[in-house]
């Protein structure tokens, strides 16, 4: 048996709290739209799950597939893409589970981030779950400086596109979702904030 960091690698903790709370089940389609090095796809590749993802970076994309290939020698390595998120070519209601993990928050304006959030919910299926963690001003409001639009610089040192909770509530009855949790945000000694938002795609 692998032990829990061969089995689940450099999963985010509140995904794997999904995990734990069985939303998340073998035989659901995962598609990581913003897949960076395959950090959250780790326990999926050596489960069996349909796997897929997006990212702009060839390199990145590159080590996924040779990850995918050591974990899940079975799947196809064009499952893994070099894509734009908000150009993404998979159809809709593609998969059963859409990850978003540390992406959203790259976005440089309003424009680009509805792009973004949208395609990401268009190949969601009906009664999926969008899993997404980004940055956001919720907690930290007096301690970020504003640039442009809902671009900030967070105390880090960092500049990102800011959600707070009105817009991520909004997005939510928009999209025609609902919360499947609470909005649940991480403070970092007051040096920059992520909130987690999981949403089902109403049926």
């Amino acid at each position: 048996m692998p032990d829990l960091q061969q089995q689940f690698g450099q999963i985010d903790i509140y995904l794997f709290d999904q995990l734990l709370r069985g939303r998340i089940a073998p035989g659901m389609r995962v598609l990581d739209a913003g897949c960076g090095n395959g950090r959250n796809l780790v326990y999926f590749f050596r489960q069996g799950y349909e796997v897929f993802g997006v990212d702009q970076d060839p390199d990145a994309v590159e080590y996924t597939r040779r990850l995918a290939r050591t974990l899940a020698p079975a799947l196809p390595a064009s499952n893994i893409r070099v894509e734009a998120i908000e150009a993404m070519a998979f159809p809709d209601a593609f998969a059963d589970l859409v990850l978003s993990s540390a992406v959203l928050h790259f976005a440089q304006c309003d424009d680009q981030f509805e792009a973004m959030l949208r395609a990401t919910w268009r190949v969601l299926k009906p009664g999926g779950l969008l899993f997404c963690r980004l940055a956001s001003s919720i907690g930290m409001e007096q301690q970020v400086q504003h640039v442009a639009g809902r671009r900030f610089r967070l105390p880090d040192g960092s500049e990102r596109y800011l959600v707070d909770e009105a817009l991520l509530l909004r997005f939510t009855a928009e999209l025609g979702g609902q919360l499947a949790d609470p909005l649940k945000t991480t403070i970092v000694q007051n040096q920059r904030c992520m909130t987690t938002w999981i949403v089902r795609k109403n049926a």
